[in-house]
C-alpha cells in the first residue's frame, strides 16, 4: 500500500569536474572516467520510479545556483517530504549546508542532517575539536592556513603524516601524493595543495592500519565495511583516494575494494560501534551518517572523518553496509524518507495541541 505523501528527490545538478582534483598535477591530455558528479544523476530516475511504488507523487529537482528557481520549484510543489542529496552547488562542497538551511527557511521536513552539522563536519579541524572535546580518538594534526608554511623548528608532529583540504569531501585533493615521510616531501605536496585550492590544508598524522567505515540508520550501526588495499603496488600508500573512489580503471579505483561485514572480533567490534556511535551524537547527527575509522596494531580505533549525509547510491560503502544488514537499496531510502515524514507528523500535531 502506498503511503499517501508528495516527496521531492533534490540532488546536485551535475557539473564539469577536472582531472586536477585528484589532488596531483594532472597529465596532459589524460582521459579521465570522473564518476563523481555522473554517476547518481543517472540513479536517480530508478530511484524516483522505485519510490513511486512506496509514496503516491515522487518528483525531482536539479539544485543549481539558481535560487529564485529553487523557491518557485519547491513552493509549486509543496512536498511533505524532501529527500536531500545535494552534496554541492556546482561543485562548491561549502553550499551544502546553505541549501539544507534554505529547506529549513521555507519550512519543509528533509531528510538528513542540519545545516550546522553539515558545515562543522565539512571542516575538518572543527570536527576533530569537537570529537576531541567528547574523549574521542583521533589522529594528531595541525591546519595551515593558505597563505602559509609551517616552519621545520616548530613541527611537532610524527611522521608519516597524511595531507587533506581542510574544507572537501568527497577524497577531494587526495592522491599518492598525500602521505608523506619528511618535511621536504610536506613542503612541496602542500605548495602545490595551497596553489591549486588555495584554501587552508589539515596536517595529520597517518594511522598505518586497518581502515574502516561505520555506517550509522538512526540509531542503529549497520555492519561494518573495511576498505582492503591488498592489490595496491608496493609503495603506494593505503589510502582513500578521489582516484580511488570516482576514477574508473585507475589502479587505486582497481585495488581499494571494500568488504562488509569486516572481519572484527566481538571486543573490537563493541569498541567501534561505540566509538562511531559516540562520534554521530558528539557531531549532532541525525538519520544517516558514515563515520571512517583507523584501527593502529593495537586494536585503537582512530576516528579520521564523520560524513554527515553520506553517499547512499546503489554501489555505495552504505548501501553496502544496509544490504548486509538485510536491507535493499529502495527499502533504506524509504527509512530514510519516513524519518523526515515522522517530523513533518510530529510538527504538524505540535502546532494543533
Amino acid at each position: 500500500m502506498k503511503t499517501n505523501a508528495k516527496i521531492l528527490i533534490c540532488y546536485n545538478s551535475p557539473t564539469s569536474i577536472f582531472s586536477i582534483y585528484n589532488g596531483k598535477p594532472a597529465s596532459a591530455g589524460a582521459s579521465i572516467n570522473d564518476l563523481s558528479e555522473t554517476a547518481f544523476a543517472k540513479e536517480i530516475g530508478i530511484i524516483k520510479k522505485n519510490l513511486q511504488e512506496r509514496y503516491s507523487e515522487v518528483k525531482i529537482l536539479a539544485v543549481d545556483r539558481n535560487i529564485e528557481k529553487f523557491i518557485r520549484s519547491i513552493n509549486g510543489y509543496s512536498p511533505d517530504a524532501v529527500i536531500n542529496f545535494v552534496e554541492s552547488v556546482e561543485g562548491v562542497a561549502s553550499y551544502e549546508y546553505c541549501v539544507a538551511g534554505m529547506y529549513q527557511l521555507l519550512g519543509y521536513c528533509y531528510t538528513g542532517n542540519g545545516p550546522s552539522c553539515l558545515g562543522n563536519c565539512l571542516n575538518k579541524e572543527r570536527t576533530k575539536n569537537i570529537l576531541r572535546s567528547f574523549g574521542i580518538n583521533t589522529p594528531y594534526s595541525k591546519t595551515v592556513k593558505a597563505n602559509n608554511t609551517p616552519n621545520e623548528k616548530d613541527f611537532n608532529l610524527n611522521f608519516p603524516v597524511i595531507l587533506k583540504l581542510l574544507n572537501e569531501d568527497a577524497s577531494i585533493g587526495i592522491s599518492e601524493l598525500s602521505v608523506v615521510s619528511d618535511f621536504k616531501s610536506l613542503s612541496s605536496h602542500l605548495k602545490f595543495l595551497q596553489e591549486t585550492y588555495r584554501q587552508d590544508v589539515l596536517i595529520e598524522e597517518y594511522i598505518d592500519g586497518r581502515e574502516l567505515n561505520v555506517a550509522i540508520l538512526g540509531d542503529t550501526v549497520l555492519p561494518v565495511s573495511e576498505i582492503k588495499f591488498n592489490g595496491l603496488p608496493d609503495g603506494l600508500p593505503k589510502i582513500v583516494t578521489y582516484e580511488g573512489k570516482w576514477i574508473a580503471e585507475s589502479v587505486y579505483y582497481e585495488n581499494t575494494k571494500p568488504v562488509c561485514p569486516a572481519k572484527l572480533s566481538k571486543k573490537i567490534k563493541d569498541r567501534i560501534d561505540e566509538t562511531a556511535l559516540l562520534a554521530f551524537k558528539a557531531m549532532n547527527c541525525r538519520d544517516y551518517a558514515r563515520v571512517d575509522m583507523r584501527l593502529d596494531a593495537k586494536g585503537k580505533p582512530y576516528v579520521i572523518e564523520v560524513n554527515p549525509n553520506p553517499d547512499i547510491s546503489a554501489d555505495s560503502g552504505f548501501a553496502r553496509a544496509a544490504a548486509a544488514a538485510g536491507m535493499s537499496h529502495t527499502d533504506l531510502i524509504c527509512k530514510i524518507t519516513d524519518f523526515a515524514l515522522t517530523r513533518r507528523l510530529n510538527d504538524t500535531q505540535t502546532k494543533a495541541s
